[in-house]
């Protein structure tokens, strides 16, 4: 004999039955949802920053790795967080516009101010793992330094004796290359290096490492550019953010920017 087993009708939860003060029955409001986002998930309405990222799938393992290769090398060369720099690349564009604006209700199309501004220049950001932020280098699309903010404008005095670096890309775009790397190295990394070490008193600055850690793009990890970091500068050690993890292992993408 085979026997039929008949499953019970799901039952809604006993909240949905249960009548409030005014003998309504509780009802999964809009005000209600929003309610429990804010208190409950610490949510907040935000403005997308970036495409959603399609993390590997054993990323556990590979942010796992990746974090026990830089800890041995902080171990073995004794490098101290002044000397653990994490540089990034971030798009900026000139006239920032919004996702949301105030518009008539029922229209189908809405236009947005700077929906579809393209123009943009590279801002390069570096911080180090003790909270120093070091000078910025930004770099415009164009060919001469005419293509880069002039000496006139707002706050560029301040800029320059920050150490600020405005760079013209002498390319058709406005995206790192490996001369504006160089330069980058050379201007604001390798000095910031040389300057802690002094402040910090090592006794053999000549030969200790320091950290900089980059993300893993062609342009980084190209054999000529790494060839001229080992030839150039010996004691800078690049260590790389594990591809499509940026935006759980890129420290300035993570908690800066």
């Amino acid at each position: 004999m085979v026997a039929i087993i008949q499953e019970e009708a799901p039952q809604p939860p006993l909240l949905f039955e249960q009548d409030l003060s005014d003998s309504s029955r509780f009802r999964c409001s809009e005000s209600f949802v929003r309610k429990y986002i804010v208190n409950n998930l610490n949510w907040s309405w935000r403005s997308t920053t970036r495409a959603a990222q399609k993390l590997p799938e054993n990323v556990n393992d590979i942010l796992e790795e990746s974090y026990l290769r830089e800890a041995y090398v902080i171990r073995n060369y004794a490098v101290p967080a002044e000397l653990c720099v994490n540089t990034d690349q971030t798009q900026l564009v000139y006239q920032q516009g919004s996702g949301t604006t105030w518009h008539q209700r029922g229209d189908k199309q809405v236009a947005g101010v700077g929906k579809d501004e393209k123009r943009a220049f590279t801002l390069v950001p570096s911080i180090s793992a003790s909270g120093e932020v070091l000078p910025f280098q930004a770099i415009f699309l164009g060919g001469t330094a005419a293509s880069c903010p002039s000496n006139s404008s707002p706050y560029y005095r301040e800029a320059m004796q920050l150490g600020f670096k405005l760079e013209p890309s002498k390319t058709k775009t406005y995206w790192s290359t490996q001369n504006t790397m160089k330069s980058l190295v050379n201007d604001i990394i390798a000095p910031y290096f040389e300057r802690k070490k002094r402040e910090l008193k090592i006794e053999a600055p000549e030969e200790q490492q320091s950290i900089w850690k980059i993300d893993c793009w062609s342009v980084h990890k190209s054999e000529a550019f790494l060839s001229w970091i080992k030839k150039t500068h010996p004691t800078i050690i690049v260590i790389f953010v594990p591809g499509n993890c940026t935006s759980v292992f890129q420290p300035l993408d993570v908690g800066i920017q």
